[in-house]
């Protein structure tokens, strides 16, 4: 089979030692004659897998002992309504900053449970940097952030300090860099940007900050619950977590988080130099708020797209289709992404600069 370069946002690429494991363990796990996805999550095999998975995201990460570490079902977009629901006081107010496709859903499910405020937005230029000057309340019950937003290319690069508990949604870049677990009071990510195929959500949560919200919660939402049952109140996705824990003990084997956050850096700087030096192409995003994940840009002459189209496809580059919000290009570099990839790319634009018009 001819060489992908996998630029897709998500469902992403995953190290190829991953998606090796997964498919043997699907075959057989461990040679107990039973495949993965056929296994009781009450048995010792996946109670240990379980169990794996949340010891290394504590390690990577360097989570405090009082934070809980849950594999969860229904993705970050049900995340938005139980952040909701499990932080926000009756009559309470939630405090968003706005910057994109993914912040919109949120607030606006959270708008269903209670009083929202958007405190700050970037809307007024389509999302393309983040906002910075706004001051955080103790009025408000939380602050919830979206850490990179992988429509418009934007990535938060200081996070506030507050007195009040901070959500963020950081499901496009969990694992791609250092942070400060005790900077939040929750943390949740879909996984199949960075750490998984979809079917999980991770969620990394202060145990001091549950149950004050006052409200009566279903019981599939309430983090309380989740967090009692250790991940297992309902059949957990069973292939998702165990690929999750492949691609955690690929990340610690490969030099932890300072080497994803060096190799990261190296990636995006190869490739937005290119952008910044090519006159057939321009950035989309403000310079100092640009992602390290989601590399978004366009050609200065749309009338050449299909060329350059034609050219990706020919040394095969998938998934750089850009959102329709956006236009143009997106490539996604998460972890997996190795730096040969991107260079590819880089090469083809090149190529497509010296064609003759």
């Amino acid at each position: 089979m001819s060489k992908v370069h996998n630029f897709n946002a998500g469902p992403s690429i995953l190290a190829p030692e991953v998606i090796e494991g997964a498919a043997n363990a699907v075959n057989e796990l461990d040679n107990i004659g039973l495949s993965l996805i056929e296994i009781s999550h009450r048995s010792k095999e996946f109670i240990s897998i379980m169990d794996e998975a949340q010891s290394l995201v504590r390690e990577i990460l360097d989570v405090p002992d009082n934070y809980s570490i849950l594999f969860l079902q229904g993705g970050a977009s049900l995340g938005f309504h139980m952040t909701a629901l499990n932080f926000m006081k009756e009559g309470g107010i939630g405090a968003y900053v706005n910057t994109g496709a993914w912040s919109k859903k949120a607030i606006k499910e959270a708008k269903i449970v209670g009083n929202v405020k958007i405190v700050a937005s970037s809307e007024d230029a389509n999302f393309n940097y983040i906002p910075k000057e706004y001051a955080v309340s103790t009025n408000w019950d939380y602050l919830h952030l979206t850490s990179n937003n992988t429509i418009f290319g934007t990535q938060i690069k200081n996070f506030p300090v507050s007195r009040i508990p901070v959500i963020c949604d950081m499901s496009s870049d969990i694992l791609s860099r250092k942070i400060n677990i005790s900077d939040f009071d929750m943390i949740y990510a879909g996984a199949q940007k960075n750490l998984g195929p979809a079917g999980t959500t991770l969620y990394i949560i202060n145990n001091d900050c549950l149950g004050k919200s006052g409200r009566n919660i279903p019981s599939m939402l309430n983090l309380s619950i989740h967090t009692e049952k250790g991940s297992m109140f309902n059949t957990p996705p069973v292939f998702a977590i165990y690929t999750c824990m492949l691609t955690l003990k690929w990340v610690k084997e490969n030099g932890g988080i300072e080497a994803m956050e060096k190799r990261n850096e190296e990636k995006a700087q190869l490739l937005y130099s290119e952008i910044d030096s090519n006159p057939m192409f321009e950035g989309t995003a403000a310079r100092e708020d640009r992602s390290n994940m989601n590399v978004t840009f366009v050609l200065k002459d749309e009338a050449n797209k299909e060329e350059f189209d034609k050219m990706c496809t020919s040394v095969g580059i998938s998934g750089v289709k850009g959102h329709r919000d956006v236009g143009g290009y997106r490539a996604s570099i998460y972890n997996a992404m190795p730096k040969e990839s991107v260079q590819v790319l880089v090469n083809t634009m090149k190529e497509f600069a010296t064609q003759p018009a």
